[in-house]
C-alpha cells in the first residue's frame, strides 16, 4: 500500500513521525504531546475478511498521515448515538488505534494505558471526545492508547462458520499491535495496563480469562463490569432471530450477502423487542441486552469469575469497582425517574434477585426502601455492582491481588437527578469534564470539587499503571477495604454490605438458553 507524502508542513520536524511495523506514520503535536490517530492495526474486516478473526494489516510505502480518527465500526442506533450508526461512507478501516505520548522516543520506557470503551457491546468508537487521552497522558506521564473493535452482530453474534467473540479477538489484535509497536512511541511493552468501563470493563474481565491475551498486559482496571456472559446456545438463538429479520440463516454465507448497515438494523430490530423472547432468553430479554461475550470454550474458555478463581490472574494486578447508583442513568433514559410503581419493582425483584426467595430477602434487607429504590438496587446489583465485586473476590480466591473502589460522588448535572450513576466515572477518569456528554452529568461548568475528584482519580489510575498501587490497601475477605471516590475520598469497609450478603452465594455463570 502506497501512501503519499503529506504537504501539511514544510518543517521536517514540526510533526512527529514514528516507524511502526507496517510503515511510517506522521502525527501532530498537541499541548506538549505527540498524538497519532487512526493507525490501522488490522485489515478492514470486510469482503473475504468479514466475520473472520482480525488479519494482520498490510504495510505501506511512504509516510501515512495519522491525524484523524478512523471511522466507527457498524453499530446500533441506540442511546442517542444515531450518527455513529451511519459510520463513514466508503471507509472500512474500522480497526484503528490512537496514541497520545509525552515522549515518543524508543527508550522512554513509559507505562502504557490501553483503553477499551463501553457501549453495551453494540455501540462505541474511540473517536468520541470523552475518550481523548491527552490530559491523562500529559499529567500522568503515561502513553495512552485507544482503539476500535467490532460490536453488535459483526463483533459478537454467534454465526455459523465464524469464530466466536470477534470483538474480543479485535481487542487481542490491538494489544498485539501495542506489544509490537509501542516502544517506538515511548511506551514499554512490558508495562501495559488495560482499562475499561461497562462493556469495556466486561472486555477487560474477558481478556483476563483468554489464553490468547496472556502476556499482553500486566495490570487491569475494570469499571462497572457487566455480569452478562452468554452460553453458545443463547448466543446462537439470538443470532438466529437477527438473521430471521432479514429472511436469512445465521451463517457466514447468508449474512455476508447484506451490508453491515443492514445487519446493524436487524440487530436494532431484535434489541427493540427482546421482551417477546423472555421465556427463552431470561433476564437479558428484560434489559434488552442482545449481545455479550460468549463462553464458547475456545476464544473464551470459561467465565472471568471462574478463570480468576482458578488462578488465571494471580500474576496480574487488578483494580475493579463500580458506581453507587449504576441503574439511575438507565432509569432516566427510560423516562422512569419518579415513576417506578410497586408493580414494576416487584417484577424486577422477581426477575433479578438471586435465589428462589430473593425478592423477599431484598425487601427484608432494605425495609425502608420504596419501589424506585428497590428497582434500582436490584438492577444495579445484578448487572454491575455484584459482578464487579465478585470479580475482585475471584481474583483473591485465585491467589491474586485486587484493589476495589466505589464512586459515591453524586453528579451535579440536571439538578443532581443522576446521583453516582453509570458512566460518571469516565469523564472524571479522562479529565474531559466539558462537552455534551459530560455536561449532562457534571454540568456546563465543572466545579472545583469535580476538578479535584477528577485529579484524584487520574492520579490513582496512573499510579496503578505505573507501579501497581492506586493509593489504598488491597481488598481482603476480612476487612473488605475499598476506596470511596467522593468529594473527600476515604477508605472504608465495602459499604454495600446488604447487597454483598444477598449475593454472596450467587455464581455468575454463562447465561443459558431456557425452554429450548
Amino acid at each position: 500500500m502506497a501512501v503519499s507524502q503529506s504537504s501539511e508542513s514544510s518543517e521536517p520536524h514540526s510533526s512527529p513521525e514514528v516507524r511502526t511495523a507496517a510503515g511510517l506514520v506522521r502525527g501532530s503535536r498537541e499541548a506538549g504531546l505527540a498524538v497519532f490517530r487512526g493507525i490501522p492495526f488490522a485489515e478492514p474486516p470486510v469482503g473475504a475478511h468479514r466475520f473472520a478473526a482480525p488479519q494482520p494489516v498490510r504495510g505501506w510505502d511512504g509516510v501515512r498521515d495519522a491525524l484523524s480518527f478512523g471511522p466507527p465500526p457498524p453499530q446500533a442506533n441506540a442511546f442517542g448515538m444515531d450518527e455513529l450508526s451511519k459510520g463513514a461512507a466508503g471507509d472500512d478501516n474500522w480497526l484503528t488505534v490512537n496514541v497520545w505520548s509525552p515522549e515518543p522516543v524508543p527508550d522512554a520506557g513509559l507505562p502504557v494505558m490501553v483503553w477499551i470503551q463501553g457501549g453495551a457491546y453494540v455501540i462505541g468508537t474511540s473517536g468520541l471526545p470523552e475518550y481523548d487521552g491527552g490530559r491523562l497522558a500529559r499529567e500522568g506521564g503515561v502513553v495512552v492508547v485507544t482503539f476500535n473493535y467490532r460490536v453488535g452482530i459483526e463483533g459478537f453474534a454467534q454465526i455459523e462458520g465464524a469464530p466466536a467473540n470477534r470483538g474480543l479477538l479485535d481487542q487481542v489484535a490491538a494489544l498485539q499491535w501495542v506489544r509490537d509497536n509501542i516502544r517506538a512511541f515511548g511506551g514499554a511493552p512490558g508495562r501495559v495496563t488495560v482499562f475499561g468501563e461497562s462493556a469495556g470493563g466486561g472486555s477487560v474481565a474477558a481478556l483476563l480469562a483468554m489464553p490468547r491475551a496472556a502476556g499482553l498486559f500486566g495490570r487491569a482496571a475494570a469499571g462497572s463490569v457487566p455480569g452478562t456472559f452468554f452460553s453458545p446456545g443463547l448466543a446462537a438463538d439470538i443470532a438466529a432471530s437477527c438473521a430471521a429479520e432479514l429472511g436469512l440463516r445465521p451463517t457466514v454465507a447468508d449474512l455476508s450477502t447484506v451490508t453491515p448497515v443492514q445487519l446493524s438494523a436487524a440487530g436494532d430490530a431484535v434489541g427493540a423487542k427482546t421482551a417477546q423472547w423472555a421465556d427463552r432468553w431470561g433476564e437479558i430479554a428484560h434489559r434488552s441486552i442482545p449481545f455479550s461475550p460468549v463462553v464458547d470454550g475456545d476464544v473464551l474458555p470459561v467465565t472471568p469469575w471462574q478463570a480468576l478463581a482458578d488462578g488465571a490472574g494471580r500474576d496480574i494486578e487488578l483494580l475493579v469497582g463500580h458506581t453507587r447508583e449504576e441503574q439511575r442513568l438507565f432509569t432516566a433514559l427510560e423516562g422512569l425517574l419518579g415513576e417506578v410503581t410497586e408493580e414494576r419493582a416487584t417484577t424486577a425483584l422477581g426477575i433479578f434477585a438471586p435465589g428462589p426467595d430473593g425478592a423477599r430477602r431484598y425487601r427484608d434487607a432494605f425495609p425502608l426502601a420504596g419501589p424506585e429504590e428497590l428497582y434500582e438496587l436490584v438492577n444495579s446489583d445484578w448487572l454491575f455492582r455484584m459482578p464487579s465485586l465478585h470479580l475482585a473476590q475471584a481474583q483473591i480466591a485465585g491467589g491474586g491481588r485486587a484493589h476495589v473502589y466505589e464512586l459515591t460522588w453524586p453528579a451535579p448535572g440536571m439538578g443532581g437527578a443522576f446521583g453516582a450513576c453509570h458512566g460518571l466515572d469516565v469523564p472524571l477518569l479522562f479529565g474531559n469534564l466539558t462537552g455534551t456528554q459530560a455536561a449532562m452529568l457534571i454540568g456546563e461548568t465543572p466545579t472545583p470539587e469535580a476538578e479535584a475528584l477528577s485529579a484524584h482519580i487520574r492520579t490513582a489510575w496512573t499510579a496503578f499503571a505505573t507501579h501497581g498501587d492506586p493509593g489504598w490497601a488491597a481488598y481482603d475477605p476480612d476487612q473488605r477495604l475499598v476506596q470511596l471516590l467522593d468529594a473527600q475520598p476515604t477508605v472504608t469497609a465495602y459499604p454495600e454490605e446488604s447487597s454483598r450478603l444477598l449475593w454472596q452465594d450467587h455464581v455468575f455463570a454463562a447465561l443459558p438458553l431456557i425452554n429450548q
